[in-house]
């Protein structure tokens, strides 16, 4: 199969013929039909902070269909359109019994998705709605992040929320937050290139991160927001998340940040400021951002700007580590 492979950090992907993936028990093969370009594949393949190893083929924002299946595979079936988790589990465990695989000890990754076909397990796997295509399906990750962090956030009905980065999970902390209940949802960057989009995933304000952000946002929202979504993953935007929030209030980090930060600790002391932090998603927020777009409401659609072939993907992937007017990426192999 043809994949895409970081060869160095910082350097755009090669693209190079591997041997096609075989299942072994419990696993199964997706024909790769989208793969979504995350932000922690941009931080982990730059060089700087927490890197993955070379030569290796990352994505894990794919949707496909099921080519091949291990020994004792009985959920998913050859003909079957699926996208996975890119953690399946030992099954066993207490994480793995709460359908949580990204919690398990022995937990096994499985991010191969930028190449024409990739490996999944199947405890981790989920057949698409009747009402869910292919392409959509590849946001089911972005989605069930947003997910996880709006659940950990513990959103009052009619709060006032303010999401730093405009990037997929921002976008998705947003969408969530609406559909949560929130009362009003601004939505913070550097550019407005993502307003738009914000706006039809449910903020209602969007604020330049070159103003004074606390002072915005308070003034968008009708007052400073009880809940901060750090959504960038950069040094320095904990502290902002902090100086924004309203005493008593929540930070939420869902940014993934690989280096080192520091924030002075009093200043959130001073606000008694609850913070939290959200990996990833369990299964539950999984198969409900799969549910909620097989019932119609598909505005995360938005989020995607463009679809490229893998013989244009390293440029592609490459133009992302820079200013951009793109939001989400998809990688189609077969184009």
């Amino acid at each position: 199969m043809r994949a895409a492979v970081l060869k160095a950090y910082g350097q755009p992907f090669v693209v190079e013929e591997l041997p096609d993936p075989k299942p072994g028990p419990g696993q199964a093969v997706l024909k790769v039909s989208r793969c979504g370009v995350c932000g922690s594949d941009l931080h982990m393949s730059s060089g700087h902070g927490l890197n993955f190893p070379l030569d290796t083929v990352l994505g894990h924002e794919f949707s496909g269909e099921v080519v091949e299946v291990g020994q004792g595979v009985s959920r998913l079936k050859v003909g079957d359109l699926a996208t996975a988790m890119p953690m399946t589990g030992c099954g066993r465990c207490p994480a793995c019994q709460a359908n949580d695989p990204f919690r398990c000890a022995d937990r096994v990754s499985l991010t191969a998705g930028y190449a024409e076909y990739v490996l999944v397990g199947e405890r981790s796997a989920a057949r698409l709605p009747a009402m869910v295509s292919l392409a959509d399906a590849a946001l089911t990750e972005p989605l069930a992040c947003g997910l996880r962090g709006a659940e950990r956030a513990a959103l009052s009905p009619g709060a006032r929320v303010l999401v730093i980065g405009a990037g997929a999970i921002g976008l998705a902390a947003a969408y969530w937050s609406r559909r949560l209940g929130a009362g009003k949802v601004a939505v913070s960057a550097r550019t407005d290139r993502a307003a738009h989009i914000a706006a039809y995933m449910g903020a209602d304000a969007f604020v330049r991160a070159d103003a004074d952000l606390s002072a915005a946002a308070a003034e968008a929202l009708g007052g400073p927001p009880d809940v901060v979504f750090e959504c960038v993953g950069a040094p320095g935007m904990f502290a902002q998340a902090v100086d924004c929030v309203r005493p008593d209030g929540t930070v939420c980090v869902l940014g993934f940040c690989t280096v080192p930060d520091s924030f002075v600790p009093s200043d959130a002391l001073a606000k008694e400021a609850r913070v939290v932090f959200a990996l990833a998603y369990d299964r539950a927020a999984f198969e409900r951002s799969l549910a909620v777009m097989d019932a119609g409401d598909v505005a995360a659609r938005a989020m995607v700007t463009s679809t490229v072939s893998l013989d244009a993907f390293p440029a592609a992937f490459q133009a992302l580590r820079g200013p951009t007017d793109q939001c989400k990426v998809l990688l189609d192999p077969w184009a």
